[in-house]
C-alpha cells in the first residue's frame, strides 16, 4: 500500500463559484502532496472548454448545446446572485481587490501541479463536445477511470 494520499473530485456543476471551490481544494491538496483527480462531467466540462470558437463538425442539436453552454472557465455564471452576469462581474472585481486567482488561472495552476483533469467521454458524446474544443493536456475517460482513481481515495468530493 502506498503512502500517497489521494483526493478525487467530481465536478458536475458548471457554475463559476463551485468550479472555483473545486480547483482551490484541488490545488491545496496537490500542494500537500496529494495525488489529485478532477473528473469533469456534464456542466463541469465547461471549465475545460477553450475560450475561442473551434470549428468542428456537429449535428444541429450539438450546435445548440454548444451555443447554450459558456465557452471557457471565465464565462461560467455564479450559482447564486448571478443577476444576468452582473454578479459574476462583481465577484471578479472583489477577487481582484483581494488578489484571489480567477478560475482560469486556478485551472492552469492545477495543470502545473499535475492534477489529473479528466473529461467524461460519455458526457462529451451527449453534449456534442469534441476534444478539439477542450484544453490541451487533459485526459479523456469514462466513469470506470474515475472509480479506479477514487477507490483508494482519502478524500472524495462531489461539486
Amino acid at each position: 500500500m502506498s503512502d500517497t494520499k489521494k483526493t478525487t473530485i467530481v465536478l458536475f456543476s458548471g457554475e463559476y463559484d463551485k468550479a472555483m471551490a473545486a480547483y482551490i481544494i484541488a490545488n491545496g491538496a496537490a500542494a500537500y502532496d496529494h495525488e489529485v483527480t478532477i473528473f469533469h462531467t456534464f456542466w463541469g466540462l465547461n471549465a475545460l472548454r477553450k475560450d475561442e470558437h473551434v470549428p468542428v463538425k456537429k449535428s444541429f442539436m450539438e450546435k445548440i448545446f454548444g451555443k447554450m453552454m459558456p465557452r471557457g472557465a471565465d464565462k461560467m455564471g455564479l450559482s447564486k446572485m448571478n443577476y444576468m452576469g452582473m454578479g459574476q462581474k462583481m465577484i471578479k472585481d472583489v477577487m481582484k481587490k483581494h488578489n484571489a486567482l480567477p478560475l482560469p488561472q486556478l485551472v492552469e495552476m492545477a495543470q502545473e501541479q499535475d492534477v489529473k483533469l479528466i473529461a467524461c467521454t460519455m458526457t462529451m458524446d451527449l453534449l456534442g463536445l469534441r476534444k478539439e474544443e477542450l484544453l490541451d493536456e487533459i485526459e479523456y475517460a469514462g466513469v470506470a477511470a474515475y472509480i479506479g482513481d477514487s477507490e483508494d481515495g482519502n478524500i472524495t468530493l462531489f461539486i
